[in-house]
């Protein structure tokens, strides 16, 4: 039988290896947004086509990492310190109106292909990128706050 001791230094240990795979998830998916917004001003061609499917993948691998690596195991109650449960019940609200921002944004390029006419999107691209990475660096912030208070590296 495990020490309480024991099973909460697995529990961190699970957690901290879950906050690891969430934060190179997003550290890849920030890179393809870097790339895809250095195609500016954006053109109806294989290259931007390729590097929009390719980030939108990403943004949805970030999304569901995010949630199953690190809300899912708050959720489940599998963090028990009280100042990480009220820090994540006040922040996940919020989180969750920035995926809905992502999930719509991907809804509505994950499909387009840019090289059989859906050009007319092109000028939408630009702004909807624009809000995103506002969006994206919102939430980076908020998942930065929860993973200090799990990391015990709170400011």
């Amino acid at each position: 039988m495990m020490s309480e001791y024991a099973a909460t230094n697995d529990r961190r240990g699970r957690s901290r290896e879950k906050l690891a795979n969430l934060v190179k998830t997003r550290s890849e998916t920030l890179s393809l947004y870097s790339e895809l917004a250095n195609h500016r001003p954006f053109e109806a061609d294989e290259v931007t086509s390729e590097a929009l499917q390719e980030f939108c993948q990403a943004l949805i691998d970030y999304a569901a990492s995010a949630h199953f690596q690190l809300y899912r195991f708050i959720s489940d109650r599998l963090e028990r310190r009280t100042q990480v449960l009220e820090l994540a019940d006040r922040i996940y609200p919020k989180i969750v109106q920035t995926t809905d921002s992502i999930l719509r944004f991907n809804d509505k390029y994950e499909e387009v292909d840019l090289t059989n006419g859906d050009r007319e999107i092109l000028v939408l691209l630009d702004s909807d990128l624009s809000r995103l990475g506002e969006t994206l660096a919102e939430r980076i912030q908020l998942e930065d706050q929860v993973i200090g208070a799990m990391t015990g590296q709170m400011h």
